[in-house]
């Protein structure tokens, strides 16, 4: 064989090995980018349930509390705000704005035994604990997923097919300012 059969068949195997990591770079980024959707939307959905128990509990509160429509307007505008939030940041921001006012209702309900006892009330905090919990573990999912993403667009040589590709760094679902303080609440 020629030596420049040699080389053009080391070339053309070059070309082929470059071209196939670039399929295979792709194909992960948008594998990654897909599993981070998916994360985001589990949030969107926990979120979507804890607004949706909302109504009930305000209704609950309302029977027994009518005159603390200051904290009831504030989680109803809290809902409004988390159920119109597109973004991983808009719902974060609205998600603490929402968990800020439900604190609140907490604490009004400290001053109304009877709604303490009430049997309705009780089922529907039980179902709200849950759902924080559920939220809990996706904004963690979700968090796993865009930092396994980010570090994958960043390694070199994916970060070449990356950045060509119009992959962009993700945000992580970050707690707002002053949510490592929980709301003191005595029952």
């Amino acid at each position: 064989m020629k030596r420049s059969t040699i080389v053009w068949i080391v070339i053309a195997a070059l070309v082929l090995i470059a071209i196939f990591s670039a399929i295979s770079s792709y194909n992960g980024l948008i594998t990654l980018d897909t599993n981070v959707d998916n994360k985001f939307s589990q949030i969107d959905v926990n979120l979507q349930r804890r607004a949706d128990l909302i109504p009930n509990l305000v209704n609950t509160v309302k029977g027994y509390a009518a005159h603390e429509k200051e904290v009831i307007t504030a989680i109803a505008n809290a809902r409004s705000n988390l159920v119109g939030a597109r973004t991983p940041s808009e719902k974060a921001q609205a998600d603490a704005q929402l968990s800020g006012a439900l604190s609140r209702l907490l604490v009004i309900v400290e001053n109304y035994p009877n709604l303490k006892a009430d049997a309705q009330f009780a089922r529907l905090m039980d179902e709200l604990a849950g759902t924080e919990n559920r939220i809990s573990v996706a904004r963690k999912d979700y968090n796993d997923a865009v930092s396994v993403y980010n570090v994958k667009i960043r390694r070199f040589p994916t970060s070449i097919y990356a950045s060509m590709l119009g992959f962009e760094k993700k945000d992580f679902f970050k707690a707002a300012p002053g949510a490592e303080t929980a709301p003191e609440v005595k029952f």
